[in-house]
């Protein structure tokens, strides 16, 4: 199954829900329980399909200023022809509200695009090889909005770390998925912790109506593992 086909499903989980409202918490609450959520942290991750090495991404997340930033690069792998990278590089407030967000791209077309949250709203440039820059906008039901991309796995650290750990059950965010330009909703449960090799894990499960991914991180909250079953993927920390 090919990266940008197969393991793309986590990201088509998010594009099929983009016409389903969201309900997320209200910023105030999500602030309030959100503050000084970031911890840092820098690592590589392994992304398998059918089992077989497709990509890697090295990410890293720390503070700078009054500001985290959260940036990594992809390396795309396919079966035949030359490797591709991704690199993206997301600027958050301590309560997870972001800033801004680049990615670029320098696969078979490049692509790149600066976008620009203020409140609810985020303003999307898009610059594709050959094309005059196109202009978005879109509107959510609050401005703390996970960016969940297209390959870029350490995104859903972040989402773990957003989420309200002390009042559990069921939580809905607004996504935007930004190299397709769809804007949507996924909704983050616990299913707990056990022990594993000496630590504590927790299985946060990730869902729409269409898919289901399970994300894996340790007690500080460090991305360890994502599983995709039903595109028989998994991400990996090394």
């Amino acid at each position: 199954m090919a990266i940008t086909g197969g393991i793309a499903a986590i990201a088509a989980m998010m594009i099929a829900c983009g016409a389903i409202a969201a309900s997320p918490r209200s910023a105030k609450a999500s602030a309030s329980s959100a503050s000084g959520v970031f911890v840092s942290d820098k690592g590589k991750l392994k992304i398998l399909v059918n089992g077989q090495l497709a990509a890697t991404e090295e990410f890293e997340i720390h503070p700078s200023g009054d500001h985290w930033i959260a940036q990594d690069t992809v390396e795309i792998k396919p079966a035949q022809g030359p490797a591709s990278h991704i690199h993206a590089h997301l600027t958050l407030q301590p309560d997870g509200t972001p800033v801004s967000y680049e990615w670029s791209t320098d696969g078979a077309k490049k692509a790149s695009a600066n976008i620009h949250f203020q409140n609810s709203i985020a303003t999307i440039e898009l610059q594709l090889e050959n094309a005059k820059p196109f202009t978005q906008q879109f509107t959510f039901t609050s401005p703390q909005i996970a960016v969940l991309d297209n390959n870029v796995y350490h995104q859903y650290a972040i989402l773990a770390r957003l989420y309200d750990h002390a009042k559990k059950g069921p939580q809905t965010f607004p996504v935007l998925v930004a190299q397709e330009m769809v804007p949507g909703s996924v909704t983050v449960e616990s299913l707990g912790s056990s022990p594993n090799g000496g630590a504590e894990i927790e299985e946060l499960r990730v869902q729409t109506p269409d898919l289901e991914v399970d994300v894996y991180v340790d007690a500080k909250g460090r991305l360890m593992r994502i599983s995709v079953p039903s595109a028989n993927a998994e991400i990996v920390r090394e």
